[in-house]
């Protein structure tokens, strides 16, 4: 995704859950590219430039 782009999303969108602030994350091994909040440890993934920001399609990064 653009760089332009992810600065506008970042600038509009928020954690659905917590409605904090939210980090972009490159791509990392499996894990694709998306917004991550640090305080719930769910990474939203960007699925052909589109953010996915649904809590239930959300990928839990907290430690197992």
């Amino acid at each position: 995704m653009e760089r332009e782009k992810i600065k506008e999303y970042l600038d509009v969108l928020a954690c659905p859950e917590c409605k904090g602030d939210l980090e972009y994350r490159e791509k990392e091994g499996e894990l694709p590219e998306g917004f991550y909040c640090p305080k719930c440890k769910l990474l939203y993934p960007i699925i052909e430039d589109i953010p996915i920001m649904l809590p239930e399609e959300a990928i839990s990064l907290r430690e197992k």
